[in-house]
């Protein structure tokens, strides 16, 4: 028994305490719109080779086997599920869920176009849909403007929105929604309020009209719901609390043996 057993059980804690964090993260965002659950990837260290497979033994043989010693475990990376969450149903006719691949594009105030699946919208003071947050407006892209006396707004699965005005029967046009869609959605970067940004890894988007080219469909009066299943969030989180506890018993038991070893001089 080696000190080394201190360190590799050190890194399978390390890596549990990661997998912790993206589990908290997980069930804290149950409620979020449209939001991804995480999940975290585990790959084994480098290995302390003792014997080669292949070596030659004494009398000039080769040894099927070798002896090799790991060095512990590491976060690999964390890979974002973009299963579809349920649909809640709303009142609200601003209220768009996606069905299927894409994502709403929104303008943010420094001029970047960023990438969203909630569809909590809102109308700004100049009539146009923004995204419905407290903090900022950030203009749906391609722009849309409601009228002021707008009485009904009809979002088509297509995209298309038609509003009735005040004194009118019929439904006028208003704009068309579009959503872009992305090669590799996984190497999408997170921002915080329920955003993506592109990167060189997610390639550029490509926008379209819903429901041309495989890109999703809308829902108006719905929500897209947390795709994060609490019970199975759950599941991982004990599982992930006992293999901790196993780590920190290999130490204690590593750490006990030392000492033993240490002690045998008095004797």
């Amino acid at each position: 028994m080696s000190v080394q057993t201190l360190y590799t059980a050190a890194t399978g804690m390390e890596s549990l305490q990661t997998k912790l964090d993206v589990i908290a993260n997980n069930l804290a965002n149950v409620n979020t719109v449209a939001f991804k659950r995480d999940r975290a990837n585990f790959e084994d260290l480098y290995y302390r080779r003792i014997t080669l497979p292949g070596a030659q033994d004494a009398a000039g043989n080769l040894t099927p086997l070798g002896i090799e010693i790991g060095l512990g475990s590491t976060v690999s990376s964390t890979q974002t599920d973009y299963q579809q969450g349920a649909f809640q149903q709303s009142t609200r006719q601003l209220d768009v869920a996606i069905e299927g691949p894409g994502f709403f594009e929104v303008l943010d105030p420094s001029g970047q176009n960023l990438y969203t699946r909630a569809g909590n919208f809102a109308i700004n003071a100049n009539g146009a849909l923004v995204m419905g947050s407290a903090q900022t407006g950030r203009l749906l892209n391609p722009q849309i403007s409601i009228p002021q006396d707008a009485t009904d707004i009809v979002i088509g699965s297509d995209g298309t929105v038609s509003v009735r005005q005040a004194g009118q029967s019929t439904l006028q046009p208003s704009g068309q929604i579009q959503l872009s869609t992305f090669i590799n959605p996984q190497g999408l970067v997170k921002l915080g309020e329920n955003l993506y940004s592109q990167s060189d890894a997610s390639g550029p988007p490509l926008q379209g009209n819903p429901g041309a080219n495989g890109i999703g469909v809308l829902r108006q009066n719905a929500l897209e719901a947390s795709n994060v299943e609490p019970v199975q969030e759950l599941i991982d989180l004990i599982t992930t609390q006992r293999a901790f506890e196993l780590n920190s018993q290999a130490i204690q038991a590593g750490d006990q043996i030392l000492q033993l070893i240490s002690n045998l001089r008095r004797f």
